[in-house]
């Protein structure tokens, strides 16, 4: 499986960081993990089959998570394969139907009839859900942050991918993203500020000290914290894993367990 990091930033407009999205390939499915502004065009530019997606994840309805949803399903309707068969699942927290159904409402019924089928899924805190080959799995956790919002595991044969989303400190939260092979996780706030809804160096230092991921990528910063920064804060605080700070075009691989990270050209 190989992942890519398509947008790192926040809700801030920002040349070099898009609003939250992550693209991942396995042999069977093509996966974007929730879905912010720059998207769709961070993915064209990486080369990425986007009119291919099997999967859509998505962990709340904040806007720089899911503002291109509705963009995504009128490029599929009509910038992508007329031919296209195989649904598009769209899986996500209890809301997720209801969302569709808005942006239906304000955007046309290309929504929820892109020209193939959708398979809409809303995940309860605790779901266990597997595609019919079972070669996908993913494992939800309610996180602190919306109501509702959730932290992911992504399970294929080839690794477990980890997301904290958005979410405030949890000690349990480490525990269920415990032997993820690659944890992408947020780190918005500097240590001192409130830690109910997002993480800070500190409370992140916490969850991976318990999560104990291959590779650890840090993303979804705010100022006055810079990017760059988090992942020697995290060694400072006395993390001794591999960390990276993520950047739009980082690509991680997954082979067996095995992990390597290399950065694509935008």
């Amino acid at each position: 499986m190989k992942v890519w990091i398509v947008g790192s930033g926040t809700l801030r407009p920002d040349p070099d960081r898009g609003s939250p999205g992550y693209w991942l390939e396995s042999e069977r499915e093509r996966i974007l993990m929730d879905c912010g502004s720059g998207t769709l065009r961070t993915l064209a530019r990486l080369g990425r089959a986007w009119e291919k997606v099997t999967h859509l994840i998505v962990s709340h309805f904040h806007t720089d998570h899911v503002g291109e949803l509705a963009s995504l399903l009128f490029a599929l309707k009509h910038g992508g394969d007329a031919s296209r068969l195989r649904p598009l699942t769209i899986l996500g927290p209890k809301g997720v139907s209801g969302h569709l159904e808005a942006l239906a409402l304000a955007h046309g019924s290309f929504i929820l009839d892109p020209g193939f089928p959708l398979e809409i899924v809303e995940l309860n805190p605790g779901a266990v859900w597997a595609s019919s080959r079972q070669t996908l799995r993913i494992r939800t956790y309610d996180t602190h942050h919306t109501d509702p919002s959730l932290a992911f595991r992504v399970e294929t044969d080839d690794g477990v991918l980890g997301y904290t989303a958005d979410t405030g400190r949890d000690p349990e939260l480490g525990r269920f993203l415990s032997g993820c092979h690659l944890l992408v996780a947020e780190c918005s706030n500097p240590d001192g500020a409130d830690t109910r809804s997002h993480l800070t160096p500190g409370t992140l230092l916490e969850l991976a000290s318990v999560a104990r991921p291959e590779l650890l990528v840090t993303v979804h910063v705010y100022p006055p914290l810079l990017p760059e920064e988090v992942p020697d804060l995290l060694g400072r605080g006395g993390y001794q894993g591999k960390v990276l700070a993520g950047r739009d075009g980082l690509v991680v691989t997954l082979r067996k367990g095995e992990v390597g990270a290399s950065i694509s050209p935008l």
